[in-house]
Parts: C-alpha cells; sequence; structure tokens
C-alpha cells in the first residue's frame, strides 16, 4: 500500500495561505496549491476534504493532490507552493552561432571543383574537415540552413555580385 500523508496546518501556515489565495496578484499554480492545501487541511481549523474531492473542485487529477500533499509533509509549505528549478538544461548546445556562422561563410564560397554548388552532405564532409566539429549530420546542416532561409539551390548564394564592364 503506497504511503499517505496527513497535511496539518498550523495557524500561521494556514494564515499565509489565506493570503496567497486572497490577494489578487498570485500565480495561478501557487494559487491552486495554495487552496487545495487549505482544503485538505486535517487540522482542527481545516475542513479535511478528501483527495479525491479536492481534486475533482480544483479540476486535477487525486495523483497531484497526493504529490502537493508528499511535497508538504517531506518539504515544506514553500517547496509545495513552487516547482523545482531545473538542476540542469535539457541538453547543452552542441552547435552554437559561431559553427553557424562559419558554416554559412562555407556556403557562400565557391564550390569544391567539378561541382556546380554545394549540398548539405558536401558541407557537413567540409565542416568536419575543417575541424568547425567533430561530426556533423547532413540534417543539422540542413536545418541551420533552413533557419537561416539560406538557399543552396539560387543562383546567387551570398557571393559578392560580379561586376559588368561598362563598355568603353
Amino acid at each position: 500500500m503506497k504511503p499517505r500523508y496527513r497535511v496539518t496546518l498550523t495557524p500561521e501556515e494556514r494564515s499565509e495561505l489565506e493570503a496567497v489565495t486572497g490577494n489578487g496578484k498570485t500565480k495561478a499554480k501557487r494559487f491552486l496549491y495554495a487552496r487545495a492545501l487549505l482544503l485538505v487541511d486535517a487540522g482542527p481549523e481545516g475542513p479535511a476534504w478528501t483527495v479525491a474531492n479536492t481534486a475533482e473542485a480544483m479540476g486535477v487529477t487525486p495523483r497531484t493532490i497526493e504529490h502537493l500533499k508528499k511535497r508538504f509533509v517531506e518539504e515544506g509549505l514553500e517547496r509545495a507552493l513552487t516547482r523545482k528549478k531545473a538542476e540542469k538544461p535539457p541538453r547543452e548546445v552542441t552547435f552554437g552561432g559561431e559553427f553557424e556562422a562559419h558554416l554559412i561563410a562555407l556556403a557562400c564560397t565557391e564550390p569544391p571543383e567539378g561541382r556546380a554548388r554545394w549540398t548539405v552532405r558536401l558541407l557537413a564532409e567540409k565542416a568536419v574537415e575543417l575541424d568547425l566539429a567533430p561530426s556533423v549530420s547532413h540534417m543539422t546542416v540542413q536545418r541551420i540552413l533552413k533557419k537561416t532561409n539560406f538557399d543552396l539551390t539560387a543562383e546567387r548564394t551570398g557571393r559578392s555580385r560580379p561586376r559588368r564592364m561598362q563598355p568603353s
């Protein structure tokens, strides 16, 4: 059987939660959690609603209420009302702006001998050859070029325009 947590608010905690729900400037999640804690309070002043009734009244799942009660009992009031900050970013940036700039500069150069224009695969191979990155997928090159609206099939890809000689 999974453990059940009993929320018993002290008068100070109760007044703090009532202040949070009473001022009109509280964020929605914080307000919802504060109101739910007031409803499940099993202390002498609390209504001691069941998890199911509280969840239905607040428009959330019973599991949300159980997790809220657990956070309150184990970690305290402030932690129950706020989300935990991420310890690290979801993933590290592999190819940043410097790589993108070098890649676009490379795409603006003359294509290799025997080629009419650069392809994403050629650009990926050349980026690895020039040590811009240890390995690069052609799809990464494609996404970067698409993000910057760079068109490899255009007649001019950003190189200087050839100048026409004026007739003398």
